[in-house]
């Protein structure tokens, strides 16, 4: 992400302005603010504003004895390098002054680097590189040209739209909806029978016989 110029009056001072969009990584951002300056908008009022900062570390390697070495040989030799050149300007020799440059370059940034990591005590074993992610990406624009703005954008909407893109329309599948002059016919409720109790049977008395005979 390029730095703000030292004479640019905004720097060191919090960003001024309307959210007029938003996205979600920075060239979405680039490529919006890309796009106001095509259409002839005066993007000195536009800021790209980096919103949920998170600072992160990733891990690279390990840091060991030879890989140590090898980094302090070759930055040395880069240093004895820029050195050799020097010397060659003042009217040394090549063999003579290049190459002792080198490998005295390369023999110190490698005793060195041993030392500082015996130091350490191994408390740091391992390589890495830092940068700091945003989560999203608003862009602010002074509330005189905000309106202005939104208008511009709109239309690189409906550029990315009519190259192709569908519209929330179209991605939507639609139903069929039934014609209205067709009857709605609703269900005929099915009765089921009510069972009918019936009252049992009478109870029938055995005939009367007369008295017993004595």
């Amino acid at each position: 992400m390029p730095a703000m110029s030292p004479t640019d009056p905004r720097a060191g001072n919090q960003p001024r302005g309307v959210e007029i969009a938003t996205y979600s990584s920075y060239l979405e951002a680039q490529r919006a603010v890309d796009y106001l300056a095509d259409q002839e908008f005066t993007v000195n009022a536009v800021t790209i504003v980096g919103k949920d900062l998170t600072m992160v570390e990733r891990i690279t390697g390990r840091r060991t004895y030879p890989n140590v070495a090898l980094r302090g040989a070759a930055s040395g030799a880069y240093f004895g390098f820029f050195i050799g050149i020097l010397l060659l300007l003042f009217g040394g020799d090549l063999a003579q002054t290049l190459l002792p440059a080198l490998l005295i370059g390369a023999g110190a940034g490698m005793l060195f680097a041993v030392i500082a990591y015996a130091m350490s005590g191994g408390k740091r074993d391992f390589t890495s590189t830092s940068q700091v992610v945003a989560g999203s990406f608003a862009i602010l624009c002074l509330e005189e040209n905000a309106h202005e703005a939104r208008r511009v954008l709109g239309g690189l909407g409906s550029e990315g739209q009519g190259a192709g893109g569908p519209s929330q329309d179209e991605a939507q599948p639609q139903t069929p909806r039934p014609p209205e002059d067709a009857p709605t016919q609703q269900p005929t409720p099915t009765h089921q029978p009510t069972p009918t109790h019936q009252p049992p049977p009478p109870v029938q008395q055995p005939p009367n016989q007369g008295p017993p005979p004595s």
